[in-house]
């Protein structure tokens, strides 16, 4: 039988920017009923932790919840979750779940996230291979990381090398596989990648660049081995696959609303319908600092985002121009990272990098555009301020180790 339920804002999502959205409505004083769908059982949580302190066992998971049960009763939001819409109509204004209730909504907010890229190769589905996305998707990794010896890990960005990192804490037999020239490619420029490579290397991981997976072999449906692309195997217990994620935009895409690599949004994250909006890791945006349109899988980009849609359907419209920014955290070494590198010219090394306490600022044709940062902190949050300012920095300011940053900032 079906049932029927009406919220003058419906948030599909329950990840980051979908809470942060909710959050910052009821913030901005808005009174209207508010309904969060989330697919997964878990309510919201961060994600960041899963791949570090949540898999050493040094946070537990109610830590991981981004606001306390109280939160939604008090704010007069409702939560549903192990809930999965499957389809948007846009001239009823409605949206349909899994489970046949039908949604009336005044407001659409899509922040449906992304979910992994899987590995396209024979023996993937073998026992003992595994992505990491989830909070149920750690939970079965843990058990299995104490028992294995080898581990492979295929993919070398955040979560790869983060995992990798743990791994190795952990006393294990580590192998990164990179099919790209160089670890996490799509994010830092070559300084930075030569750097982590060195890391991983000197606390005992075997790093292949360069090299493409061929297939996973196994006897007994269990995990033995990843074949490379030039034949060797390498003797694997457990494999990692972390070679990206796919925006979730098939409901947009089936709602015949604007999409390309994600969700099309103006600065207000309203896509080409005037009642639907969308936030966070399934966006494609016209971003400032890129120049261009990207998607960004980041907590900031979720939440400022969220923050700006969130002001739009409140009536206080406030575009979205944030600074991007985004850390790691592997071994003893923390990444942080604000702006956008692609594109850059000139590259100033700010610091010891031998000492593994530098930042590299990266400039375009003379502007700064980005800064990436290892265990400088003060580095990092001038140079957000900085972007974020449009105060002017030069490349011979930049490596000027006399010069205190902060000073620009007057």
């Amino acid at each position: 039988m079906t049932s029927e339920m009406r919220s003058d804002v419906l948030i599909i999502g329950a990840g980051q920017a979908a809470l942060e959205c909710a959050a910052s409505l009821r913030k901005n004083g808005y009174e209207g009923t508010i309904t969060l769908i989330g697919e997964e059982v878990h309510p919201p949580y961060q994600r960041p932790p899963l791949s570090k302190a949540y898999l050493l066992g040094e946070m537990d998971a109610a830590r991981l919840e981004l606001r306390g049960r109280d939160f939604y009763t008090n704010g007069a939001i409702t939560l549903l979750t192990g809930r999965q819409a499957v389809a948007i109509d846009r001239t009823a204004k409605t949206v349909k779940d899994d489970q046949g209730t039908v949604y009336h909504y005044g407001d659409l907010v899509l922040a449906t996230g992304a979910r992994v890229r899987k590995l396209p190769v024979p023996g993937a589905d073998l026992a003992g291979v595994f992505y990491l996305r989830t909070l149920t998707d750690i939970d079965l990794i843990g058990p299995s990381l104490a028992q294995a010896q080898n581990v492979a890990v295929i993919g070398a960005g955040f979560i790869g090398l983060e995992f990798a990192a743990v791994a190795r804490k952990q006393g294990k037999n580590v192998t990164i596989i990179e099919a790209a020239d160089r670890v996490m490619g799509r994010a830092v420029t070559e300084d930075i990648s030569r750097y982590f490579e060195g890391l991983h290397r000197k606390h005992g991981s075997t790093v292949l660049t360069g090299t493409g997976v061929s297939g996973l072999v196994g006897q007994n449906d269990k995990l033995q081995g990843v074949t490379l692309a030039n034949g060797e195997v390498i003797a694997t217990d457990l494999a990692l696959v972390g070679i990206g994620v796919i925006a979730n935009c098939e409901l947009a895409v089936e709602a015949g609303l604007d999409c390309g690599n994600g969700i099309v949004v103006d600065e207000h994250g309203l896509t080409s319908d005037p009642h639907i909006y969308a936030a966070g890791d399934c966006v494609l945006y016209h971003h400032p600092f890129a120049g261009e349109p990207v998607r960004l899988e980041s907590v900031q980009n979720a939440i400022d985002q969220a923050k700006s849609v969130a002001a739009a359907i409140s009536g206080t419209p406030q575009p979205y121009h944030a600074v991007p920014w985004f850390w790691s955290d592997q071994f003893d070494i923390k990444l942080q990272i604000a702006g956008l590198s692609t594109g850059t010219d000139t590259h100033v090394v700010r610091g010891n990098v031998d000492e593994d306490k530098f930042s590299i600022f990266h400039f375009r044709n003379g502007d700064l555009r980005a800064v990436d940062s290892i265990n400088s902190a003060g580095d990092h949050m001038v140079a957000r301020r900085l972007l974020a300012s449009g105060k002017p920095i030069t490349p011979e300011q930049a490596g000027d180790p006399n010069l205190v940053l902060k000073t620009l900032l007057v």
